[in-house]
């Protein structure tokens, strides 16, 4: 009677099982998945802003093949297979893995271990040989301090990271959405009034936030669902209706393709493809808000299949359509259904940023029970799963982090460049703690772990944008002389090869001379480094070699005779200035609050052009053309900004000079941005603190 009990009670257990992992793998839409399932929104336009000079269909095939391929890659294969497995008993995110490094190697640097500790039924994973010899890589990390602190601080950058995330995902996913409202075809609004929008609907994100995740994942996860389907369907009537052969694209052959096609601005363009996976790292950051089992279900049953779709659909329209990458998600949308998904768009993206703001929670709550981070109110939002947690103070500095990204910068592609930088430092992180988990918790071999480090290590790596065009040290100095005469004030000189464009430049200065140059010093400069060019590659042709580079050499370039530069300086009647060329609407509009605060300073507005009657060697134009690309693109200054203390052990004195007297007079005197007359906006100051 008893056996014929159990029979029965199996399949009723089983039943209740699945059930339970069903409703958890639905609310994870709603929580975990809406950041990754909004990428479609952005990220062809700012994987394509970059690659102007390559509108062709090799072209958005590569970008799909590579998108395809990140997916693959990274989701699937890293979190979904590997990582989703290193779970803290049921707890994920980098602290979890660093929790399992300190109780399975001596890597805490907190003095409250005890060995009662260890018999604890969750200190070890199960499965765990407790009295396995240790090897010699472990003893090696336990008896070195300073590794162990690195370590940690490793650990706190990753979650720095994580937060980072929490600040920038609710603004661009956003922003991306309600870019629809600047359609044409619709009568589309100002930037104005999506900025107000946007602030609008975040401000109503936050205040959901204290209703907790179980009930705010039962009014998000149906609009996630609607939105995946939605967008899967419009990417299968894409790929029919404008191009059927983009499914050949899924191939990696069309990536080695687009690498030739492209070079180094396919390179640069990797930025805008690593916005596809944004969020990925929420699939185990949430974890203790659902389970792995429900995460894995709802990424392989609807996420992926979703989102291979709507990406091969929207490389279709773009390789009939080249010229609507600006707004292609929306330009791809059937006009009969464009409001419909416009609304589900808005709604999605508001669900979007509920996954990293959860995580964000969490790594809080973590870094919180170590002591890394200030006591603050957790309030348990669920009876059933420990995990579910609000924060309420992250929560509102969160939102007024988020309105004041959404009011600075406004431009997707900016907000983009920092978010991409964000999530990839995330998953690099991820990726190192789980090497060192594959061999002390898994205790598997260190070759298996290096070749985990070494794949994903090199594939998120390559996915790290190239952060100049061109890079140039400028020196401005005094010389003890009356006069220096215009020709000779300019020394210019190359540092390293030449593909690296990196030149230096010595501009002096007699002890009587005006700067009254420095409203044109971009454009003597340009016009300093094109002659500069334009002699060495001459030298380098009577040599007979124009790879010869004499590195360390210097010359006296004349700033007054443009003749043999190979350009050509024209005054720009359109008002075009460094930042209005950029395609940033933001640099554009405050370069236009800064000309309005400068009053009655005026710049003279130039455009440079290669001249084409000359004949240019073709490594010299290649050349010439990246450096008039860097100078339209916006020029970033980047000076020092020194502050002197005095040591510790000085006497009161030297002090009192130091620190309060001298202090006084630098902080209550002109600073070298304001005597050189660079634009706020293209100004990065680094400190440096010297102890005198």
């Amino acid at each position: 009677m008893d056996e014929e009990i159990g029979a029965a009670a199996a399949p009723q257990g089983q039943w209740k099982y699945h059930k339970a992992l069903s409703l958890l793998a639905f609310q994870s839409f709603g929580v975990v998945y809406g950041d990754l399932s909004t990428s479609p929104l952005y990220v062809f336009k700012s994987a394509l802003s970059g690659l102007d000079k390559y509108s062709d269909e090799a072209t958005v095939f590569g970008l799909l093949s590579l998108i395809f391929w990140t997916l693959t890659l990274i989701p699937l294969l890293k979190y979904v297979i590997i990582v989703l497995g290193a779970d803290d008993n049921g707890e994920g995110g980098t602290f979890a893995l660093y929790s399992l490094l300190c109780r399975h190697a001596k890597m805490s640097l907190l003095p409250n271990q005890q060995a009662a500790d260890e018999e604890l039924s969750t200190y070890y994973q199960p499965g765990v040989d407790r009295t396995a010899m240790s090897s010699p890589f472990k003893r090696f990390l336990e008896k070195h301090k300073k590794l162990r602190t690195c370590l940690l601080l490793f650990v706190l950058f990753g979650a720095c990271m994580v937060i980072g995330d929490g600040v920038l995902t609710p603004t661009i996913s956003v922003l991306a959405a309600l870019s629809g409202l600047q359609d044409r075809g619709t009568g589309g609004l100002g930037n104005g009034w999506v900025v107000l929008i946007a602030c609008v609907v975040l401000v109503g994100l936050f205040a959901l936030q204290h209703r907790g995740t179980h009930r705010v994942a039962f009014v998000f996860a149906p609009i996630v669902v609607l939105w995946l389907l939605s967008i899967g369907i419009i990417g299968l009537y894409n790929i029919i209706h404008w191009n059927p052969r983009v499914c050949l694209a899924l191939s990696p052959h069309y990536i080695v393709k687009f690498f030739k096609i492209t070079g180094r601005d396919g390179w640069i363009s990797l930025g805008g493809v690593l916005l596809a996976v944004t969020g990925t790292e929420a699939m185990f950051a949430d974890l203790g808000h659902f389970t792995a089992a429900s995460i894995r279900l709802a990424f392989v049953g609807v996420i992926y299949p979703c989102l291979v779709l709507q990406y091969m659909g929207q490389a279709a329209f773009l390789s009939k359509n080249m010229s609507d990458v600006h707004d292609s998600f929306y330009l791809s949308i059937p006009r009969t259904v464009f409001w419909p998904m416009f609304v589900l768009a808005s709604l999605a993206a508001i669900v979007g940023s509920q996954s990293i703001i959860s995580a964000t929670f969490s790594i809080v709550k973590q870094c919180l029970s170590l002591g890394c981070f200030p006591r603050v109110k957790v309030v348990h939002t669920s009876r059933w799963i420990y995990g579910q947690i609000y924060i309420p103070e992250i929560n509102w500095i969160l939102m007024v982090l988020c309105l004041a990204v959404t009011v600075g910068f406004r431009d997707i592609n900016i907000i983009g460049n920092a978010y991409g930088l964000a999530c990839i430092t995330v998953m690099f992180v991820t990726t190192w703690l789980m090497a060192l988990v594959i061999i002390f918790v898994w205790k598997k071999n260190i070759l298996l772990a290096l070749s985990f480090l070494i794949f994903f290590g090199l594939i998120e790596g390559a996915y790290l944008p190239a952060f100049h065009q061109i890079l140039v040290f400028v020196c401005v100095k005094s010389v003890p002389v009356p006069y220096v005469p215009a020709d000779e004030r300019y020394l210019i000189g190359r540092i390293g090869p030449r593909q690296y464009r990196m030149y230096r430049c010595i501009v002096r200065y007699g002890y009587k001379d005006v700067q009254k140059d420095d409203e044109n010093f971009e454009n003597h400069l340009v016009m300093s480094i094109a002659k500069f060019i334009q002699m060495e590659a001459e030298e380098a042709a009577s040599s007979g070699s124009y790879e010869s580079s004499n590195e360390g050499r210097m010359a006296v370039i004349h700033t007054t005779d443009t003749t043999g530069t190979g350009l050509i300086m024209r005054d720009s009647n359109e008002g075009t200035s460094l930042t209005r060329s950029s395609k940033s609407e933001t640099l554009q509009s405050l370069q236009s609050i800064y000309e309005q605060e400068s009053g009655g300073l005026s710049r003279r507005r130039v455009r440079f052009q290669i001249a084409e009657e000359e004949q240019i060697n073709a490594q010299v134009r290649d050349e010439l053309s990246d450096l008039l690309e860097a100078k339209e693109a916006g020029v970033a200054y980047i000076i020092g900004h020194s502050y002197v203390k005095a040591r510790k052990n000085s006497n009161f004195l030297k002090s009192f000079a130091i620190d309060y007297a001298y202090s006084f007079l630098r902080k209550n005197c002109r600073g070298p941005s304001v005597t050189l007359h660079i634009p706020h906006i293209s100004l990065i100051e680094v400190g440096m603190i010297y102890y005198v």
